[in-house]
């Protein structure tokens, strides 16, 4: 019976086994079943969030849409985010590459990819231009990664979005900010424009006054002013000598006719002396007002030199006062002076009937505008006499004062001798105008007919005058046309418009005719540089081209150079042929360097190179034949080399970066 009921026994053993097997079976079935309830194969995105992972109730996943949205009001760009429990035992990169790929995703889109439970994520797309590197390693790394690792899925979510909104804004304004601030300066700076403008009036005055107090000779003084006032000052002292010296003249003139050149030679050279520096100051404020700038410095030193030199005349002018004065001692010959001045009054008063009836008949023969200039003389002059007549009359009445009250004889013989001056100036004027139109007339026809010849030939320059010349040649042909319609009616004006418009078109002329003989020049040059140009540049050239597996970068870009120059001077030749010989004479050298750097190169190559001579190496050294490795790995052969073929080096800025969390 014992081994009856041993005997059984090795038949329960395999079947005990084959339950554990089973049991086996089953808990290795349970646990892959319940590993693939939790791994996510990569999908195509349907819309702009989701959840297979649940981790979001319906306010999470609102605020993640809702700033998913914002991102693309503001800048365009589409965020995609989806949250799985794993990438399917995928790496993260290879699995939100091949989601991009299956969604279609182009140069706009962004995905945003999280793994829960692996605690893993990526971002992959093309980075826009205006998000820099840093700036989104900034966004993942101190926004979106610490979000995740607090399980904070929506922040994570919205982090991303508003970073890469705020990164593409450059962490903007509000323009309504901006406006806002800008009034405000604007107001601000009106404000101080009206309150500085007001001190600087007040400024200027005061800084005038004391300007008028330095003495001219002290220019360590004159320096120490402001440039407004010594602008001020150097205006006023013109008009202040030059009054002066026009009553030292007319004073000198009667002095002159009284006491003889021998007599009033020290004062004709005071006088000449003071005309000559205010020449020179006026010269001085002539190029200061010119369209030439100078720099303030500049201003400062010529400002303070014309003060200086007004204030040296002015000085010489009254140095001699005392002595002119001793020489006109007019009480000493008063009843003759008033004597004199008295007949010369009988020889006004009789010119003045023929000085009225010549002015009568050129009023009728011309337009009034012709002449302005003397249309009231004769009134003017009628208006001197009875001036002179009554200092005359002042004059002798003082002459019957006691000795030492007879001063007013001398300024009503002054008085009356400058009046007489100015009426015989007024109607001599008069007299003059019959024969100044007349000699307008006869030389008028000649100087319009030159006017014309010039013009034909400014014409022919044309090309090469630029605006001067255009300009010249539009005044002078409405210079043509009014002096023609106005030959008759007004001579003067007509023959003083033709000479000046021929005046400056000769210049004009001159000047077109210079730049012509010189373009003509310059383009011959041009040429010759541009066919020394093609022809180096072909030569480095071609020497490249044929053995380009041994030459480095440095003789490509003598090249590139060179030829960059001469695609510029053959496209400036034209427009502008001076740079353009630039162009070309560079593009030369380059050209003649490159070939240098070139062989220099070849030779370097071929000294690394073991003796060989076959075709193999002259395909390589001529760049038919390169190194696998150089061209595409998945050929390469150790040692080995493929033939040349299309394609470049560069690729997008495109993005896949992600991390644990």
């Amino acid at each position: 019976m014992l081994a009856s009921y041993i005997h059984p026994m090795p038949s329960i053993a395999p079947i005990r086994r084959i339950r554990w097997v089973a049991v086996v079976a089953a808990f290795v079935c349970v646990v892959l079943a319940a590993g693939s309830v939790g791994a996510e194969p990569p999908l195509r995105m349907g819309t702009y969030v989701v959840d297979s992972a649940q981790v979001l109730d319906q306010g999470q996943l609102d605020r993640v849409s809702a700033a998913i949205d914002d991102l693309y009001a503001d800048q365009q760009m589409r965020l995609w985010v989806v949250y799985v429990h794993d990438f399917n035992g995928m790496s993260p990169q290879g699995w939100a590459g091949r989601t991009a790929t299956m969604s279609g995703f182009g140069g706009r889109d962004l995905l945003l990819a999280v793994a829960t439970e692996d605690r893993a994520y990526w971002f992959n797309g093309e980075l826009p231009s205006s998000v820099s590197d840093s700036e989104l390693d900034s966004v993942l790394t101190r926004e979106v990664e610490p979000a995740l690792r607090n399980g904070q899925w929506a922040d994570a979510g919205v982090a991303m979005a508003d970073g890469l909104d705020s990164a593409m804004r450059g962490g903007g304004v509000s323009l309504r900010t901006l406006l806002f601030v800008a009034l405000m300066i604007v107001l601000i700076v009106v404000g101080l424009v009206l309150y500085s403008r007001k001190r600087r009036a007040d400024r200027k005055r005061a800084e005038l006054t004391a300007a008028r107090q330095v003495d001219p000779g002290n220019s360590a003084a004159l320096a120490a002013l402001s440039l407004d006032a010594l602008q001020d000052r150097s205006k006023e002292v013109l008009v202040e000598i030059d009054n002066a010296m026009r009553t030292s003249a007319e004073e000198l003139e009667l002095a002159t006719g009284e006491f003889g050149d021998t007599a009033v030679t020290r004062f004709s050279t005071a006088l000449a002396n003071a005309k000559s520096a205010a020449a020179k100051a006026f010269s001085i404020r002539q190029r200061l007002d010119d369209a030439v700038p100078e720099t303030a410095d500049q201003q400062r030193t010529m400002l303070v030199d014309l003060i200086g030199t007004v204030g040296r005349a002015d000085r010489e002018l009254d140095a001699q006062v005392a002595e002119f004065d001793a020489m006109r001692d007019l009480l000493i010959n008063a009843p003759d002076r008033l004597d004199g001045l008295t007949r010369d009054l009988v020889e006004l008063t009789g010119r003045v009937p023929g000085s009225e009836a010549e002015l009568t008949r050129l009023t009728r023969a011309y337009p009034a505008s012709v002449l302005a200039p003397i249309r009231d003389n004769v009134t003017m002059a009628r208006e001197r006499i009875t001036f002179a007549e009554q200092n005359i009359d002042v004059g002798r009445a003082a002459l019957t004062q006691p000795v030492g009250k007879q001063g007013g004889a001398v300024a009503a013989i002054r008085a009356a001798e400058a009046a007489v001056g100015q009426a015989r100036t007024l109607l001599d004027a008069v007299d003059n105008a019959a024969t100044n139109i007349q000699q307008a007339s006869d030389g008028l026809p000649a100087v319009l007919e030159e006017l014309r010849a010039d013009i034909a030939t400014a014409k022919d320059l044309s090309g090469y005058g630029g605006v001067d010349l255009h300009a010249a040649i539009t005044a002078a042909e409405t210079a043509l046309t009014i002096a023609t319609a106005t030959a008759t009616s007004d001579p003067l004006d007509a023959f003083h418009n033709a000479v000046a418009a021929d005046n400056a078109l000769d210049l004009a002329n001159a000047a077109a005719t210079d730049r012509k003989l010189a373009a003509e020049d310059l383009q011959r040059r041009l040429d010759r540089a541009l066919i020394d140009a093609r022809a180096r540049i072909g030569a480095a050239s071609d020497y490249i081209s044929t053995r380009r597996g041994g030459i480095d970068a440095q003789a490509r870009t003598r090249l590139s150079e060179a030829q960059r120059n001469l695609d510029a001077a053959q496209q400036l030749s034209i427009t502008d042929p001076a740079q353009a010989l630039a162009s070309a004479q560079a593009a030369a050298d380059l050209g003649g360097r490159a070939l240098q750097a070139a062989q220099a190169s070849v030779r370097a190559w071929e000294n690394s190179q073991p003796p060989s001579g076959t075709a193999q190496a002259g395909a390589v050294l001529g760049g038919i034949l390169i190194e696998g490795l150089l061209r595409d790995a998945t050929h390469q052969r150790s040692g080995g080399y493929t033939p040349a073929s299309y394609g470049g080096s560069s690729g997008s800025r495109r993005i896949s970066q992600g991390g644990r969390f």
